[in-house]
């Protein structure tokens, strides 16, 4: 896992970087929880993200917005942050050049930003969105979602009730074309106190089994 700083919108990006001994390895983004409560690119969620990603053999990376750790700049009301985001997924395409498939995960305010990000980029053919915080933000821009992935979330979460995401997921999975797996994780809140190890499988579950039936 290799320290990185890279070139965003708004000053240097700080973050982490996995490379897949894999030849022409897929690629993926995590992106962290809201900047402004404490969220970053080594919150246990996110790592746990990236490190399904890296053992079902992407080449992934992590790092923090604007304003967070090492990352210049300062919070922009999720604009910003997803031109962070943008900035990211162009460094790791720069140093993949043969990859042919990309995808994207987030967890809470990261979720929201990287299906943002989804509708700007044609070429991610795949998500994992952890805990999206469907209560409180539109996610009717996801009319198509152009792509297929997964919505784990916690079954007694009081930060995002599971019914919105339950309800976002139908939604979504209802779109033609494309199949959207919900995953209730019981007994776990929405930092999934307890029950790393259950998100850890189900994210790393879907992953693989997206891949097998890509081949």
């Amino acid at each position: 896992m290799a320290e990185i700083i890279f070139n965003g919108p708004d000053g240097r990006l700080e973050g982490r970087y996995h490379k897949s001994k894999i030849k022409d390895a897929p690629i993926a983004v995590v992106l962290h929880p809201h900047p402004l409560h404490g969220g970053n690119m080594n919150n246990r969620v996110v790592y746990t993200l990236y490190n399904a990603f890296a053992d079902s053999g992407f080449s992934v990376l992590r790092f923090n917005f604007r304003g967070v750790g090492r990352s210049q700049g300062s919070y922009d009301s999720g604009a910003g942050e997803l031109s962070d985001a943008a900035y990211a997924f162009d460094w790791l395409q720069q140093v993949n050049t043969t990859s042919n498939l990309c995808w994207i995960g987030g967890y809470s305010f990261g979720a929201l930003i990287a299906m943002q990000l989804m509708m700007r980029r044609p070429e991610i053919e795949g998500f994992v969105s952890v805990a999206p915080p469907a209560d409180s933000e539109d996610f009717s821009f996801l009319a198509p979602c152009p792509s297929s992935g997964t919505i784990i979330h916690g079954e007694d979460d009081t930060n995002v009730p599971v019914e919105s995401v339950k309800k976002l997921a139908s939604k979504l999975d209802g779109q033609k074309n494309i199949s959207v797996l919900f995953q209730s994780i019981k007994g776990t809140d929405h930092f999934f106190k307890d029950k790393i190890e259950e998100l850890s499988s189900a994210a790393s579950t879907y992953i693989q089994g997206a891949l097998e039936s890509d081949d």
